[in-house]
């Protein structure tokens, strides 16, 4: 018992050492890069920054999902702010939800694309603002794209 209770509270304590590091790619937008972990299936996009303490400037999360549909996202058990920017197939901005705050107990307002997307990229709040991330600004993502499709 003792045993048990010291691994669940390592594992509470451990900030995601049940999740494998996701690959890592660098991605461009309005000139400025970023490195960023990939969500490329179920299980990473369902988990994605959550329990996140903090998130490096020039760093982020991408979203990448099967197809081209409209998207929601939530701030459920997410602990920073972030900016949730939304890419149609073609790797254009559709929409962004900027400075979407954490938020740690139900209800958690749901932040809807505007059009159909297929990337999702999450980033420290306030990123897109100075870059001067605008609608239509183009993705680049180094690399194989067939990697993150």
């Amino acid at each position: 018992m003792r045993k048990l209770l010291i691994g669940c509270l390592f594992g509470f304590l451990c900030d995601g050492c049940n999740h494998a590091a996701p690959p890592t790619v660098a991605v461009t937008l309005h000139g400025s890069q970023f490195a960023v972990e990939l969500a490329t299936d179920e299980a990473a996009r369902e988990y994605g920054l959550m329990a996140r303490s903090q998130l490096a400037a020039g760093h982020g999360m991408l979203f990448v999902f099967p197809d081209n549909a409209p998207r929601g996202f939530w701030m459920k058990n997410t602990l920073i702010a972030l900016d949730i920017l939304y890419f149609d197939a073609d790797r254009k901005l559709v929409s962004a939800q900027r400075d979407a705050p954490p938020c740690q107990a139900n209800p958690c307002p749901i932040y809807p694309s505007q059009g159909n997307a297929q990337y999702v990229l999450e980033l420290p709040a306030g990123s897109a603002r100075r870059i001067g991330a605008v609608h239509g600004d183009v993705l680049g993502i180094d690399g194989a794209i067939g990697a993150v499709r």
